[in-house]
């Protein structure tokens, strides 16, 4: 990881949140007082995603205050990109690890930008599993389910939009020998676009306890 690589991704998410309330406020907004707080309502908020910050960090995530415009909030969140921090791109000795059962499983990694990823998923479409590789409070784990579209919209329980759905479902073992327990949360068909507008690495804790 580069020393300049300091931002997740949801904060990420966050903070481009937070560029576009900024350029709404400058289009609709003219007292100038106004315009004022929101500029440091919005730092205060970007600020409080993160623990630690050196002057130089500081001052990358303070340009957000100059943001008046379209073009202004699409050159600065394209600029930010450079310090998100990269998701790891599973190696296969990795991947027997985190899916022991899965034989011959080989993720896709062409094409897909593991820059803008909080948690990696993907979609066996012949067994119709999914597998999932999630963020926890100890480290990566493995998850697997299996998964049927609803055609409908529902809250996703990882990125909590509502939005076009999995039905995800899960089998852990039962506190008696021999039995199982099945588990379902809506969670969004695209994963991608999930990454884009997760905003919070609470969710993901909520989503895996709930299912292990």
């Amino acid at each position: 990881m580069k020393s300049e690589q300091f931002i997740r991704n949801d904060q990420y998410n966050v903070i481009k949140r937070q560029v576009w309330q900024l350029v709404n406020g400058h289009s609709t907004v003219n007292d100038q007082q106004v315009i004022g707080a929101l500029e440091s309502l919005s730092i205060e908020k970007v600020g409080d995603l993160f623990t630690e910050l050196t002057d130089e960090q500081k001052e990358i995530l303070n340009q957000l205050a100059k943001i008046d415009d379209k073009e202004a909030a699409e050159r600065y969140l394209s600029e930010l990109q450079s310090y998100i921090i990269p998701f790891q791109q599973p190696s296969e000795q990795r991947l027997k690890k985190l899916f022991p059962k899965a034989k011959k499983l080989k993720l896709p990694k062409d094409g897909i930008n593991f820059n803008r990823m909080t948690y990696f998923s993907y979609d066996d479409i012949g067994t119709k599993k999914r597998y999932m590789i999630m963020p926890t409070e100890k480290g990566m784990i493995g998850l697997t389910g299996t998964y049927e579209e609803t055609n409908t919209k529902q809250i996703c329980a990882i990125c909590n939009r509502l939005t076009l759905s999995y039905m995800f479902m899960t089998k852990t073992k039962g506190e008696i020998v021999g039995t199982y327990t099945k588990k379902g949360n809506y969670i969004c068909q695209d994963t991608e676009d999930c990454n884009h507008h997760l905003l919070s690495l609470d969710k993901i804790y909520d989503f895996v306890e709930n299912i292990k």
